[in-house]
């Protein structure tokens, strides 16, 4: 059972790594906004909305840019500030879809900010970080 799980584990290796990182990653940005929140901050007003979310997107890419380097994709460029440039840039594209998708279903549709936060917005703009760190980012070199 422990020999096919870990047969498992290493065909799947990277998606499982990413899984775990993203959902700490994910941890990281929503600490920030809620203490963006326990400082006063009030997500109800759309200026305060999108300086949460975007403290928290600062938070997250900070944090996620470490563990994918190290722990997803294993990264050996020595490039580091143009790997986290390129890194960062990726993630403005899933910045600004957090920020329409929290703006949308807070400010508009009045939904709970930590219902869109967590079962909307979170969860595709994990699967497009990933897409975009795979494809763009931490792209394999060919021989």
């Amino acid at each position: 059972m422990i020999k096919k799980l870990l047969e498992l584990y290493k065909k799947y290796e990277e998606i499982v790594n990413y899984l775990i990182v993203g959902v700490l990653t994910t941890i990281v940005s929503w600490g920030a906004c809620w203490v963006c929140e326990l400082l006063g901050m009030d997500s109800g007003i759309e200026w305060q909305n999108a300086a949460i979310n975007t403290i928290g997107w600062v938070a997250g890419v900070l944090f996620g840019y470490v563990t994918n380097r190290k722990y997803v994709f294993k990264s050996t460029n020595p490039q580091i500030l143009k790997e986290f440039t390129q890194f960062a840039g990726a993630r403005v594209s899933t910045w600004i879809l957090d920020i329409v998708i929290m703006y949308v279903t807070v400010n508009m549709i009045h939904m709970d900010y930590w219902i869109a936060k967590i079962f909307i917005s979170s969860v595709l703009v994990m699967i497009a970080n990933y897409v975009f760190s795979k494809l763009f980012v931490f792209k394999k070199k060919k021989d």
